[in-house]
């Protein structure tokens, strides 16, 4: 700045010093005269400050807050008098926070005009630039706000205008017509015609079915194997009579273990079957279980039907459902026939051509892309209309109860240890001398025999008291010896008392009464004893095979199968060489087990023999 234009300074003007940074600090004290008393004292900490000063201070204060720049003002030391009025000057800093000016002098003269000069220009351009900064953020901040109320006022019509388009979408909306029935196409009736062939190549599924309606509903849960031809069912609902409880069936065989005190309602049934209280069962002509048995068990075959009897003109596309979370076609067609797979004794599922008008055209079938059947709904004659339900993804094993020859194995030859365990059962039971017996025998059709006794290979000896599920309070004592096997009907108190399903052993002295003696033994149980005597004859050597591995008493044995097709015999043999239980598998294609425990047998008496009969005298001829 040129400071030849610079006006003659006024001694009265408050002086600026320089400050550091290059901005000129005001100072309020007055510049003394020459010979003018100080108005504080130096060198002391405290000084009065300038009120005029001050106010001025305090003014530019309130003036300032918003300015971007803070400027400290410091408060004069020296007293105005009345020659040198001191005015204050306007301040255009943010911050005017006093602070106390020392005691020096402050310079005069030109330099010090100069200063004030220099000064004053800093100060109106620092009021002129805070005063754009104090206007700039503040209509920054309008605008933003301005804008703000803009965007919510869009979004918030936006929002009312998306809710009102639902709602009139909502009222205005139908759902689409469903795809109208037609015939099948020829990938869809392959798909119905491999269904059987399917559900066999899967092995087994968790099965549910819902069988007839109000009193004759019946519910069954469990699971069927196709490749077995066995069904493990727990059977309830209103409907179930004396079937209520665990079934298990291999199509001609039906073994039922009853529960009378079962919720109606079943649920699935123990994967591991219990091994008390199964007994054969025959079903009763036009029960409803029968056909619903032979329908779960003809959904199976080795070869597939014929894709023209499926997608003919009575088969038709219904509709798209979702099972199991996959998607499936829902067609009609004629319940399919024809025969079980290889090894099932099962009869043909009745076809809807045998059913009449009530079943032609009402089997529905939900299946899959992969011809993989997951729910099927007819109606069977006698039953009404029947559900069921297939779960793919529960297929565990299935372990059959021992009647029906328990647990599944893979029969090989005997290993050189095997052998010898078998050929030295014979002397091995010699020297054992005896054992406790438990008999358990379904024979015939619905025949169920239990008993308990001695056996001793020492005498070639057996004695039993047997009885029958069907007629609890008889017993029957069965004898073998060498003479024969000998049998006498009585009341269950004198032939040893107990339960029907655990009858007591029989008394140690025979009874006398009417003993019936056979020889040979021709029935099931009589078959099963003369093997348990003469045990450890098993025929030539090489034809035994080993069946499984199993568990017995706490004992693991090697079940080994022997004998002819016609009176199979499987030896239960532990890994001492003891004879642990021997089967039988009867005419009724079931298998009758004695079980044996190694045990002292008590001496035994002889079973009296009827008193033979006097023989009618004849007169010779010519005597008197």
């Amino acid at each position: 700045m040129d400071t030849s234009a610079t006006p003659p300074p006024d001694t009265t003007s408050p002086t600026a010093t320089p400050r550091p940074d290059g901005t000129g600090r005001r100072s309020t004290s007055a510049a003394r005269k020459p010979g003018t008393p100080a108005a504080g004292r130096l060198g002391t900490g405290r000084h009065r400050p300038d009120s005029a000063g001050a106010t001025a201070a305090l003014q530019s204060t309130a003036s300032g807050s918003t300015a971007s720049r803070p400027v400290t003002v410091q408060p004069t030391t020296a007293q105005p008098t009345a020659a040198q009025p001191t005015t204050p000057q306007p301040s255009a800093a943010r911050s005017t926070t006093a602070q106390p000016t020392s005691g020096r002098r402050r310079p005069t003269g030109p330099e010090s005009d100069q200063t004030r000069t220099t000064t004053r220009s800093d100060n109106t351009a620092d009021s002129a630039a805070d005063t754009t900064d104090t206007a700039g953020p503040g209509l920054a901040n309008r605008r933003r706000r301005r804008r703000r109320r803009t965007l919510l006022m869009v979004l918030g019509l936006t929002a009312v205008t998306s809710a009102t388009a639902l709602v009139l979408g909502l009222l205005s909306w139908a759902p689409d017509p469903p795809e109208p029935a037609r015939p099948l196409t020829l990938a869809e009736g392959e798909r119905l015609a491999a269904l059987r062939v399917t559900n066999l190549r899967d092995l087994r599924a968790g099965v549910r079915v819902t069988t007839g309606v109000d009193a004759a509903r019946m519910e069954l849960v469990g699971w069927v194997d196709w490749s077995r031809s066995l069904l493990y069912l727990d059977v309830g609902g209103p409907g179930a009579g004396a079937e209520r409880g665990l079934v298990q069936s291999t199509g001609s065989v039906l073994v039922i273990r009853p529960d009378p005190a079962a919720v109606p309602t079943p649920a699935a049934p123990p994967l591991v079957p219990p091994t008390d209280r199964w007994r054969l069962h025959r079903l009763t002509p036009g029960a409803s279980l029968t056909p619903v048995l032979d329908l779960l068990l003809g959904l199976a075959a080795d070869r597939p039907d014929s894709a023209p009897a499926v997608s003919g003109g009575a088969a038709r596309w219904i509709a798209r459902d979702t099972m199991a979370g996959s998607p499936v076609d829902v067609l009609q067609a004629p319940l399919l026939t024809g025969t079980p797979p290889a090894g099932s004794t099962t009869a043909p599922v009745p076809g809807a051509g045998s059913t009449g008008a009530e079943q032609d055209g009402q089997t529905r079938y939900w299946l899959d892309q992969d011809a993989r059947l997951h729910k099927l709904v007819t109606r069977l004659p006698g039953v009404g209309p029947v559900t069921v339900t297939l779960h793919r993804a529960d297929r565990p094993t299935l372990q059959p109860v021992d009647a029906l020859g328990g647990r599944p194995g893979l029969p090989r030859a005997l290993n050189d240890a095997e052998q010898r365990r078998l050929d030295r059962l014979p002397t091995r039971l010699r020297a054992q001398g005896g054992a406790a017996v438990t008999l358990t025998a379904p024979t015939g059709t619905d025949t169920n025999l239990r008993g308990t006794g001695w056996l001793s290979w020492t005498t070639r000896t057996a004695y039993l008291a047997v009885a029958d599920l069907g007629v609890p309070d008889r017993r029957t004592l069965l004898r073998r010896d060498p003479a024969g096997l000998a049998r006498a009907d009585l009341p269950a108190s004198a032939g040893g008392g107990g339960t029907a399903e655990a009858p007591g052993r029989p008394p140690l002295t025979p009874p006398a009464g009417a003993w019936r003696i056979s020889r040979p033994a021709g029935d099931d149980v009589g078959l099963l004893i003369d093997a348990a005597i003469a045990a450890g004859s098993v025929g030539p050597r090489g034809t035994a095979v080993r069946v499984r591995e199993d568990v017995t008493a706490g004992r693991t044995v090697d079940v080994v199968e022997a004998g002819p097709a016609a009176a199979r015999l499987r030896y239960w043999i532990d890994r001492d060489g003891s004879l642990r239980r021997l089967e039988l598998h009867t005419s009724g294609n079931v298998w009758a087990q004695l079980d044996l425990q190694p045990a002292a047998v008590p001496r035994l008496a002889p079973m009296p023999r009827p008193a033979a009969k006097p023989r009618p005298s004849t007169a010779r001829p010519g005597a008197r």
